[in-house]
C-alpha cells in the first residue's frame, strides 16, 4: 500500500485538477511489483494551463526546485525531467519528478487514453500509466529498472483471469524477461506465440523449448534497449551539463 504522505501529495495534485499520470516506483507498487518508494514520478500534459495548476500545487507542497532545468513546457517536451524536493512539514524529504515525454513511449494524449485508475485512501481516484506503458518507460539503461520490468510482467501473468484477452497474452509474450516464463507462455498459447515469434527471437527459442538460446536472446535484447536509451539521453545530458555550467557561473 502507498504510504499516507504519498497519498497526501496525490490528493493535492488531484484537487488541483492536474492532468497527470503516476508512474515510476509508486505505480509499480499499485501493480504489485514493488514494496516501497519515497519518490513520486508523474507524466504530465505540458500545456500552460496544466503547468500553472502544477505550479499552484508545488507552492502548496512547499516544493524546492532541485537540479536543472527549471519547470517549463519547452524543456519537458524535449524529454527532460524537472525535479522537486517537498518541504511541507507533513511531506518533508519526498521528491517529485515531472516529465512529459518518455523514451519509447507515445504522446501524453495516447497515454492518457490508455490510463488505468486506482482508488487510494486519502487520495481518491488516481490516474496511473497503463501497465504496458509503464513497462515501456522502465526499459532504460539503469540496472534497477530491469528487475522491475520482469516483476511487472510476472505479477500480471500470475494474476491473469481464467480467459485472458489476446492483447494481454501478446503483452506477456512481447515483454516476459525470463526463459522459464516465455517457455510456459508458448506452451499455453502456441498460436499467439507463433505470431509474436516473427518479431522476437527469444520467443522463437522459447517455442523450441531451448532455454539456453532463449536466455541469450533476452540478454541481447536488453543490451540493445539499454544502448538505445543511452543514445537517446546523450544529447539531453549534454544539454543539462551546459545548463549546470551556466548556472554555476551565474552564481
Amino acid at each position: 500500500m502507498i504510504p499516507s504522505p504519498i497519498g497526501r501529495v496525490l490528493s493535492i495534485l488531484r484537487r488541483r485538477r492536474i492532468r497527470a499520470l503516476l508512474m515510476g516506483g509508486q505505480a509499480c507498487i499499485l501493480y504489485g511489483a514493488a514494496e516501497f518508494s519515497r519518490d513520486i514520478d508523474i507524466a504530465i500534459l505540458a500545456s500552460e494551463r496544466n503547468l500553472d495548476a502544477l505550479r499552484a500545487a508545488l507552492a502548496e507542497l512547499q516544493a524546492e526546485e532541485v537540479y536543472v532545468p527549471a519547470l517549463g513546457a519547452a524543456v519537458l517536451l524535449r524529454g527532460h525531467a524537472c525535479h522537486f524536493r517537498l518541504h511541507n512539514p507533513e511531506l518533508e524529504g519526498i521528491r517529485l519528478d515531472v516529465m512529459a515525454v518518455m523514451h519509447g513511449c507515445e504522446s501524453f494524449d495516447r497515454l492518457w487514453k490508455r490510463r488505468n485508475t486506482f482508488k487510494l485512501p486519502g487520495a481518491g481516484m488516481v490516474n496511473v500509466l497503463a501497465l504496458p506503458d509503464l513497462v515501456q518507460a522502465k526499459k532504460t539503461q539503469r540496472d534497477k529498472d530491469w528487475p522491475m520490468v520482469r516483476r511487472l510482467v510476472e505479477v500480471d501473468f500470475h494474476n491473469r483471469p481464467a480467459r485472458p484477452p489476446r492483447v494481454q497474452i501478446f503483452f506477456w509474450l512481447r515483454e516476459a524477461r525470463t526463459p522459464a516464463l516465455l517457455i510456459e507462455l508458448c506452451r499455453r498459447y502456441p498460436g499467439s506465440a507463433r505470431r509474436i515469434a516473427a518479431g522476437r527471437h527469444a520467443v522463437r527459442w522459447a517455442i523450441a523449448g531451448d532455454e539456453k538460446h532463449c536466455e541469450a536472446a533476452l540478454h541481447s535484447e536488453e543490451e540493445a534497449l539499454r544502448e538505445a536509451d543511452r543514445k537517446y539521453w546523450k544529447p539531453l545530458r549534454a544539454e543539462l551539463e551546459q545548463w549546470r555550467h551556466a548556472k554555476g557561473k551565474a552564481e
